[in-house]
């Protein structure tokens, strides 16, 4: 099979996952907390340029089909790589579902009537799941391509707001908040779990290895280029934005970056700067599902899921398992927007964060695991990548404290679902341990 995916597609994979839905509707979701957003917006992508040497390393070390999941079954076997799988591929449908919510959200700005019914914006936001899905089950290239070019476009909106911000207003002025008074450590934690749903997907490029050209090199690279690009243009479009737009309208506000570029240009740069917004989370959209539909057959590759997620079509896509994630996050979407809105995106985007941290929490604990293998065996051991491993491992499970209760038994309930599936597919993992 000829492979498609470049440093540059993948560099795109990487940003284009990342920024996305998260940076242009996070502004309102921070709003409350004011400049000490940026504590979160800190810690996150420190832990994620920890998370992104380990999987760096781990590309390097087991270049497989998967991603996390292929790196934990490897390390400890199919039980514990079954629940790190299944939780993986929960963040990715729940995460398509916000993304869908948040592109609703900014049509808005253009179609009123959108945000004013709750069952007109859920048919609009599923309407969207489906045309992706149509354009992935077309081909991993065709997919490849969206996602650079949307990452390009996207970027645009971002640095005129980001810059219109630092331009126009005085970023200094924005109120340092604690809603809740809670203690530094919380209130952090709180941060973390929010700003980094803006981070996940960094990991997207590990799921289509096996398309990757030299994913031993390429992916290490894109990964920790993509991380560093990303925390960039979160910290200024972050500020810019809260600097434009008074707090207690951003905290209601439903496309915070359009509702910005009217204190700069007025509603014309506002109508430009929504339909930038509705182009990146397109793409964030687009590696998303990609690597949803590519996640569910590395799963059934291993006996892990049911034997139709492995099927292909001509075109190279995982159609079973592109379609079944996609009624998932479409039952999510309608489940989820009686909320409103913003509460409905909100919501979403924990339970999402929550159900990728524990896949990376266990691939930095594999990365740790196969360092002590290797050094038992005699092979050297790099002790700044087993820091780092163990950083990694570290912040994932300080970002999990963050979650609280609610979302922490959403995520419980989801993973448990999972064991049916494993039990069920037991009869064809043995016969396969058996033919082997």
């Amino acid at each position: 099979m000829t492979k498609s995916l470049g440093f540059w597609r993948c560099w795109a994979l990487v940003v284009g996952s990342m920024i996305g839905n998260g940076i242009f509707m996070l502004p309102a979701v921070l709003a409350p907390y004011g400049s000490l957003s940026l504590l979160g917006w800190v810690c996150s992508g420190a832990g994620t340029l920890l998370l992104a040497f380990t999987f760096g390393r781990l590309a390097r070390r087991l270049p497989k089909l998967g991603g996390p999941y292929a790196y934990v079954q490897s390390t400890f076997g199919d039980a514990p790589g079954f629940m790190v799988g299944w939780g993986h591929w929960i963040s990715y449908f729940v995460a398509s579902a916000a993304a869908a919510v948040a592109f609703v959200g900014y049509l808005g700005f253009f179609f009123p009537a959108l945000s004013d019914s709750a069952m007109l914006s859920a048919l609009t936001g599923v309407g969207l799941i489906w045309l992706m899905t149509g354009i992935n089950i077309s081909g991993v290239q065709s997919a490849g391509v969206i996602q650079l070019v949307t990452t390009l476009l996207k970027l645009l909106p971002l640095f005129a707001v980001a810059g219109g911000g630092f331009l126009l207003a005085d970023v200094t002025d924005v109120p340092a908040t604690n809603p809740d008074n809670e203690s530094l450590p919380t209130l952090i934690a709180g941060l973390v779990m929010i700003t980094m749903w803006a981070y996940v997907g960094i990991e997207n490029v590990t799921i289509p290895a096996d398309d990757v050209i030299e994913p031993r090199k390429t992916i290490p690279r894109a990964l920790v280029v993509g991380a560093i690009s990303a925390t960039v243009v979160y910290v200024i479009a972050t500020m810019g934005v809260m600097a434009l737009v008074p707090q207690a309208q951003l905290v209601e506000s439903t496309s915070p970056f359009a509702d910005a570029a009217v204190g700069i240009v007025g509603d014309w740069g506002a109508s430009v700067v929504a339909v930038g917004a509705l182009i990146s989370i397109v793409g964030a959209l687009n590696g998303n599902i990609l690597a949803t539909g590519m996640l569910g057959r590395a799963i059934a590759l291993d006996a892990l899921f049911p034997k139709r997620f492995e099927n292909l079509n001509d075109a190279g896509a995982p159609v079973s398992s592109l379609v079944v994630s996609s009624i998932l996050a479409s039952l999510f979407i309608g489940m989820n927007y009686t909320r409103g809105l913003v509460a409905a995106f909100e919501m979403l985007i924990l339970l999402s964060t929550l159900t990728t941290l524990l896949p990376y929490a266990l691939a930095a604990l594999a990365e740790i695991v196969l360092q002590y293998r290797d050094k038992a065996q005699g092979i050297d051991v790099s002790r700044v990548g087993l820091v780092v491993a163990i950083g990694a491992l570290l912040f994932s499970l300080f970002a999990i404290v963050g979650s609280g209760l609610e979302i922490a038994a959403y995520g419980c309930v989801l993973l448990l679902a999972g064991i049916p599936v494993y039990l069920l597919t037991g009869r064809r993992r043995r016969a396969l341990r058996a033919a082997s």
